[in-house]
């Protein structure tokens, strides 16, 4: 989905997972400080939207994910996974209920295969499954934003701001009204300065919710079955995750942020020493300057220099090794 608010002045195209919004409007820092301050937007149409209606809708998504949902007050915002077998995290859900339907947005271009996954797991239960991403934009109100929703919007409301499941025609319009729009990499550097993980940056093909820090938050452990459960009671009562999210000061002397991917190691072994986990997010902050996420190896100090790529790092704790 391309976004109508690219033809803003000075707006720059995101590229990778986040094609289809504004990377940013020509200030970095200054989207940034405005959503520090409360003010402004940014424009999330890019992610998709499921609505999933129904008597059961409730009692049957409590039985598939990760978060007790089975009495899940009408506006209460909650989030969580989905799981594979083995534990490992296959889906993330943004989750507000508004008394009739269960509305969650998701990360951009997944929705495919999580509606596949749902609608196989529907059997008897009275439940429908809808896409309704050409018809719902997201759009972020940050913390302590005083802009009001249309009437009839639907709105998540967490500790970090609210998400308007806004009507896509109505979009141009409400980004008028209640600007400046931010892009996306301020929403990101944003979200690394507040340790939050996103799927598909601070998760990987085995990553499990302890190595990022999603119990309690996303991940309930006083409910029922649900699939990968046993994984996630196993480590919780017996074991220790193998890896740990960290959160990186990066060295701010270098002109190149380190990429996704790149290989985190000790700083005393230098750039050919062993490979001890990876970069999944890095950022420009308007006060911290350049920091980034890591998934390292569990058994990391944490109290050791870093290196993130060739950047030198220093680390603070976010998953507790």
């Amino acid at each position: 989905m391309r976004s109508p608010l690219l033809s803003l002045p000075g707006a720059v195209p995101a590229e990778g997972r986040d094609e289809g919004v504004a990377a940013h409007y020509g200030d970095l820092f200054r989207e940034q400080r405005a959503l520090a301050d409360g003010a402004g937007l940014v424009d999330l149409s890019h992610r998709g939207v499921i609505a999933v209606t129904g008597e059961d809708r409730l009692s049957w998504l409590h039985l598939l994910l990760t978060q007790h949902v089975s009495d899940l007050p009408p506006g209460q915002a909650t989030e969580a996974l989905i799981l594979s077998a083995h534990g490992h995290i296959e889906h993330a859900l943004y989750l507000v209920d508004d008394g009739e339907t269960v509305w969650a947005h998701v990360e951009p271009g997944t929705q495919d295969a999580l509606i596949a996954y749902l609608e196989s797991m529907k059997f008897f239960y009275k439940v429908e499954v809808a896409d309704r991403t050409a018809d719902f934009a997201v759009v972020h109100l940050p913390a302590g934003s005083i802009a009001v929703a249309p009437e009839g919007v639907v709105v998540r409301e967490t500790a970090y701001g609210r998400d308007l499941f806004l009507p896509r025609e109505g979009l141009e319009a409400y980004a008028a009204a209640h600007g400046p729009t931010a892009g996306i990499l301020a929403y990101e550097a944003l979200r690394v300065e507040q340790h939050r993980p996103r799927l598909g940056f601070e998760t990987d093909h085995r990553t499990i919710p302890h190595e990022i820090g999603l119990i309690g938050t996303a991940v309930h452990l006083q409910k029922g079955c649900y699939r990968g459960q046993e994984t996630v009671a196993r480590v919780q009562n017996l074991g220790k995750p193998p890896r740990r999210l960290v959160f990186l000061h990066l060295d701010g002397s270098e002109v190149h942020l380190p990429g996704h991917g790149d290989p985190v190691r000790l700083a005393e072994e230098g750039p050919e020493g062993r490979q001890l986990g990876f970069v999944t997010t890095s950022a420009r902050h308007y006060e911290l300057g350049p920091i980034a996420l890591a998934l390292v190896k569990r058994n990391v100090p944490v109290d050791a220099p870093l290196l993130a790529g060739t950047t030198a790092a220093a680390q603070e704790v976010v998953v507790e090794p």
